[in-house]
């Protein structure tokens, strides 16, 4: 039988100071201003070129500037989530990488790339689940464990990668948690608790939860959502599963970043209340532009509104910086080659996972 982990095994990960630390680090964050539509124009024609003359290719998460994912699709790259940012470098001939995201996408596009030059639009831009989770307490709480099998979320840094069994996204989470409970395995799972926390409830799997958070999603109000429920009952709730319990149970759907826009897109229904990043509704628009869309409320009793529904350091990606980058020769993103060795293989085995369950579904006749 699986035990639920306590309060008091999360706590010894990472404390409630430290948590509040990473808060005021994303609330000091200041937030670039909008740009008008002709300096739009011609930040994107240029930045164009250059993309050319450099041999290379911007790609871009659901979560960035909604300028910056209209240049990718415009100029050949890609706009997705974290690890087809990096499945998609890997097929494409360009030799220059640039991210539009977080320090932890541009890692996992080099480990995966390692021949290929790896740039981020801002090297400032990090995350709160990688900041929640230093090696140094991570490996020696894994050494506490020996006997589990250690399951790292994409949001973690290529040392934690490298440190890991197995590398996941939301997407393939659950299915890889389930295949581990059917081996008899039992797990360490880091850095996020809600998302940790789901696929234990989910799965039944015995799972020991590192303590970390996103500051968006911890943000989501469940008595606010409820009273917005109120005022449009017709709307679906959509939910990422990094958010609290107390908003996954007012949930139509849970379910990643693809899984949510899929939702949008296939679902009959007009309106839909979104608890994740708002930075994923220039995709939903995109692909189901007569749908009406409503950011879930961070606001309410006990809310800080550290970061309002939009995560501050995906907002510090702009076209200014990306333009900078490419006139200023930026510096690659370098890890060691040991670090990348080891980093690789859980990667791989996560992605290897992925091509038989899909290869068992067709089969099956289930997709």
């Amino acid at each position: 039988m699986s035990s639920h982990p306590t309060s008091e095994s999360i706590n010894t990960t990472i404390s409630a100071e430290e948590l509040h630390r990473i808060e005021e680090m994303a609330a000091q964050i200041s937030c670039p201003l909008p740009i008008s539509e002709n300096e739009k124009a011609d930040l994107m024609a240029e930045i164009s070129r250059l993309l050319t003359q450099q041999d290379a290719v911007l790609v871009a998460h659901y979560y960035v500037d909604d300028n910056l994912q209209e240049l990718a699709l415009k100029t050949g790259g890609h706009v997705a989530d974290s690890l087809e940012m990096a499945r998609f470098g890997h097929d494409h001939p360009a030799q220059t990488l640039i991210v539009a995201g977080v320090r932890f996408m541009g890692e996992t596009a080099k480990i995966l790339n390692p021949e290929k030059r790896v740039l981020m639009v801002d090297d400032e831009a990090t995350c709160s689940l990688d900041l929640s989770c230093p090696i140094d307490r991570f490996s020696q709480f894994c050494d506490t464990y020996p006997d589990r099998k250690v399951v790292v979320y994409a949001n973690t840094s290529a040392e934690i990668k490298a440190r890991s069994d197995w590398v996941v996204t939301s997407g393939i989470a659950l299915d890889i948690v389930r295949h581990l409970r059917d081996q008899g395995e039992k797990i360490i799972w880091a850095p996020d608790r809600h998302l940790g926390d789901y696929i234990q409830h989910q799965t039944g799997a015995d799972m020991l939860l590192w303590g970390g958070v996103c500051v968006v999603h911890d943000e989501f109000r469940s008595t606010e959502l409820q009273q917005m429920m109120k005022r449009y009952p017709d709307a679906r709730v959509l939910v990422h599963p990094e958010a609290p319990r107390s908003i996954i149970k007012l949930a139509d759907v849970v379910g990643s970043t693809t899984m949510l826009i899929n939702a949008v897109q296939q679902s009959d229904a007009k309106r839909f209340i979104v608890a994740t990043d708002r930075g994923i509704f220039y995709k939903m628009r995109s692909v189901a532009s007569d749908k009406e869309l409503f950011e879930a409320p961070t606001a309410g009793e006990g809310a800080s509104c550290v970061s309002c529904g939009h995560c501050p350091w995906m907002a510090i990606n702009t076209l200014h910086k990306l333009r900078e980058l490419l006139l200023n020769n930026g510096k690659s993103i370098e890890i060691d080659g040991k670090i990348v060795e080891k980093a690789v293989i859980p990667i791989q085995r996560m992605l290897d996972f992925a091509n038989q369950r899909d290869v068992d579904m067709k089969i099956r006749g289930d997709a």
